[in-house]
């Protein structure tokens, strides 16, 4: 039986980049002993001088941590994380708790929950949506997939890093709920920049128009926020552009298997294959999208 977590626990985070070290951070405000590792240890020396345990590789914080949260890159680096020389599975104590929060691949989830299983571990995928600004206010959306028992007894761990958390099914389903995200994400983003991309020529003032239907029916962060830095030229990235084409290509392939055919998915992909190779846009926010139009 799952024991639940508290306060008193120790937790662990590999991967502090814009996402990772927000969510360490929020973790040590609700009171967790949080140990991290990224592979660039100066991106930690702040969260370090402010008490965070710096471990050397993921098996020694894996080795250390009533529970373990990777927050890395692609489907390959959490496969790497779990499965590599040194990875998690071979390391962590039994009874501990694993949570992918990277967005990856549902059949991976699948398999690192079973897997899991036979080593008495509790494994959950539980991906996030609010980018930069929800990781550093503590108002992420986290959809889960896993057990009901593995999920109560880390919901405060949740609850220091998000505002909207859901159990969405076994192991699995929180990266498809993902997916769904960033198929709206994907035609919606492009919507923005059409739009920006508009009110510019047409010779209105931007951040003008954004007070105005960002209070109407097409107000959402995607326009609010996003539409406001795009608005002030601003394209440093929340969430890069390569994460966003690695979400949306792994959506695309999960709707080939599905038998779907979604128009607006491609054109994005396409679309954010163009920035790249046109504007050099691989490492600016989704939102620099922009730039294609102007």
């Amino acid at each position: 039986m799952a024991v639940g977590i508290t306060t008193g626990n120790t937790v662990g985070v590999i991967g502090l980049g814009i996402m990772g070290a927000s969510m360490a951070r929020n973790l040590m405000k609700a009171g967790f002993p949080v140990h991290g590792y990224t592979r660039t240890k100066a991106r930690a020396e702040g969260l370090i001088a402010d008490g965070l345990v710096w471990q050397e590789s993921p098996a020694a914080l894996a080795a250390a941590c009533d529970v373990i949260i990777t927050m890395v890159g692609y489907p390959q680096d959490v496969e790497e994380t779990y499965y590599g020389d040194g990875g998690i599975l071979s390391h962590a104590r039994p009874g501990s708790y694993l949570i992918d929060m990277t967005t990856s691949s549902p059949s991976l989830a699948a398999r690192i929950a079973q897997d899991a299983e036979m080593r008495a571990l509790h494994a959950l995928d539980a991906p996030v949506s609010g980018g930069d600004v929800g990781a550093r206010e503590g108002t992420l959306a986290i959809m889960c997939g896993g057990r009901q028992e593995d999920f109560d007894a880390v919901l405060p761990v949740f609850q220091a890093m998000g505002k909207t958390i859901a159990l969405l099914g076994p192991a699995g389903a929180g990266q498809h709920t993902k997916m769904v995200n960033q198929i709206v994400i994907a035609g919606t983003i492009m919507g923005v920049a059409e739009a920006m991309s508009y009110a510019g020529r047409a010779g209105l003032d931007r951040n003008a128009v954004l007070d105005v239907i960002g209070q109407g029916a097409a107000g959402g962060f995607q326009l609010n926020v996003l539409g406001r830095r795009m608005a002030q030229g601003d394209f440093a990235p929340g969430f890069f552009v390569h994460h966003f084409q690695k979400d949306m290509g792994i959506a695309a392939a999960e709707a080939e298997e599905l038998g779907l055919d979604l128009r607006a998915l491609q054109l994005a992909l396409q679309q954010f294959q163009r920035y790249v190779d046109e504007r050099n846009g691989r490492e600016r926010g989704t939102h620099g999208i922009l730039e294609l139009y102007d």
